[in-house]
Formats: structure tokens, sequence, C-alpha cells
């Protein structure tokens, strides 16, 4: 089964279990979203991959560009561990993580949430790769991912009992547009997934098929992209 057929599963599923208005709120919530244009704008293929040191679970800091040194990076952006389609996402990145580290590529995913909300989710998920801290989304910023959510609907996270203030020290309303990107290890962006429905993931089978078409990358090319170092230039 691919992702978004699990995902969309568990989402009819829960659909059946929520409250009336608590949906409507959600939904709402993502059509607006949607209608702003700003997934059309976050970073695309071709653009340059903005840098970043973050905390991982365990505190120790990883660099981007350190992580490029070694091969292309897979940088997966999601909501936290609160979110049950992220925990979906994660798990099924996770059943590919060999099959990502073979084509000589790291995998990190990055949230707002603290360290400690990290480690819990990459113990409870059993994943083995980085699970990076960004809070504030200000990394997300960067590539242009970052929103503020609606205040219904930040109501109606803490209704059904999700912290976000704790999770998020103190950043309840930012969150990140779900995104995957595959970077090159020259920086560039060579495939991006961007969708406002946080119901709709990157599939693990379309990032391998990216990464193997890097192969006939000349990997030391520089590219600034249509958007420079640091700004959104388009969805990819």
């Amino acid at each position: 089964m691919s992702v978004n057929a699990e995902l969309r599963a568990f989402y009819e599923r829960r659909q059946e279990q929520l409250p009336t208005e608590v949906s409507e709120v959600m939904q709402r919530a993502t059509r607006e979203l949607a209608a702003s244009g700003q997934a059309d704008r976050a970073l695309a293929a071709g653009a340059r991959a903005p840098s970043f040191t973050l905390p991982s679970a365990t505190g120790r800091s990883v660099d981007l560009a350190a992580l490029l040194a070694d091969g292309p990076v897979v940088l997966t952006f999601y909501r936290g561990a609160w979110c049950p389609y992220c925990n979906i996402a994660l798990r099924s990145l996770q059943q590919h993580y060999a099959a990502i580290a073979a084509r000589g590529a790291r995998l990190v995913a990055v949230s707002p949430q603290i360290p400690d909300e990290s480690l819990s989710q990459a113990e409870k998920n059993g994943l083995d790769f980085e699970v990076l801290s960004d809070l504030g989304c200000e990394t997300a910023r960067r590539y242009g991912l970052a929103f503020d959510l609606p205040e219904d609907l930040a109501a109606v996270y803490a209704r059904v009992g999700i912290d976000l203030d704790r999770s998020h020290a103190g950043h309840p309303r930012t969150l990140p547009i779900p995104a995957t990107y595959v970077i090159d290890r020259a920086g560039t962006i060579r495939w991006a997934f961007v969708d406002a429905d946080y119901t709709a993931r990157a599939e693990p089978a379309d990032v391998l098929a990216a990464l193997d078409g890097l192969d006939g990358l000349d990997g030391s090319q520089e590219s600034d992209g249509p958007g420079g170092p640091d700004g959104p230039d388009g969805r990819g």
C-alpha cells in the first residue's frame, strides 16, 4: 500500500470519529491554506537549499553542510509527534530507510517540537534517521513553509488535548507545511514535494526515483536557483 493510500484510509476512519464541528474547522483551515498559494511559493526544484544547524533528538547539533559533505540529503518537514498523519509518513520513510541509505543519501526529519518530543517519537516509531527540532519554525520559514494556525483551529487542537504550547516551546500557532526535498551534494534542491493538505505526503518511491535521478548530475555543480539562497521561488 502506498503511504497516501494509508493516509487516506486513516483520514476516512478519523472523520467518522471526530465531532462534525471539529472536522469542519480542520477542513476549512486546510482549504484556506491551499487558497493562500503558500505551497506554490515554497522552495522548489532548482533553488538553493537554505543552510541550517539544528539540535537532534539527543541534543547533538546537525548541520546541513556537514550532511551534504557525505552525499545527497532527503529533508522532510513535518508537524510533530501529535500529528497521526506525520507518524504514518515517518514510519513509511523508515521502511525505506535502507534503500535511501543504499543510494548514499542521508535522511533527516524536521519539526517545530522540542527535542524531548522528537526523542519519544523516534523511539516509539523505531526511527533510525535524525529527527531535528526547529523551534519557532525558523528553518521552515527559510524554505517558505512556516505559517500560523487560524485561531479557531488552534482552539480545536487545544480542545482535543494537543498541547502545542508545551511541545513547541511557546510557539503554539506556527507550523510547517509538510514537505520533502531531495538535495544534491552541491546544495541544490533537485526534487520537491509540498502540499498544503497535511493528509498528503511524499511517496517514498518518488523519493527513491529522485535519488536515482541524481546519478547523471555533476555533484560539484553550483546553482543559485530562481529564488536565491533563502527566498521561496515556487512549488516543485
